[in-house]
């Protein structure tokens, strides 16, 4: 039996919560791209800059295409919303 869109999602969401870079990567990508959630460029950037921060570099690349897509406002938020996630237990 297959996973649901969904489900995917929130297996990401509960491994990216967790610190893991691989699963803060796809889920930058799920919301850069609209897979499973709503579009959202600063939840993008935001998963995207902290999968970087642990050195993923294909998470880096695609977070530096994501940033030329974004307002000013939008990127200052993602920044601020990296700067304050911590990682749950």
């Amino acid at each position: 039996m297959s996973m649901t869109p969904t489900e995917i999602v929130e297996g990401e969401r509960l491994a990216a919560e967790r610190g893991l870079a691989d699963a803060q990567f796809n889920l930058g990508i799920m919301y850069g791209n609209g897979e499973g959630v709503t579009q959202g460029y600063v939840q993008a950037y935001m998963w995207l800059r902290l999968a970087a921060v642990l050195g993923h570099e294909t998470a880096r690349k695609n977070r530096d295409l994501i940033e030329k897509k974004m307002t000013p406002e939008q990127l200052a938020e993602a920044k601020r919303l990296a700067r304050e996630w911590k990682p749950k237990k």
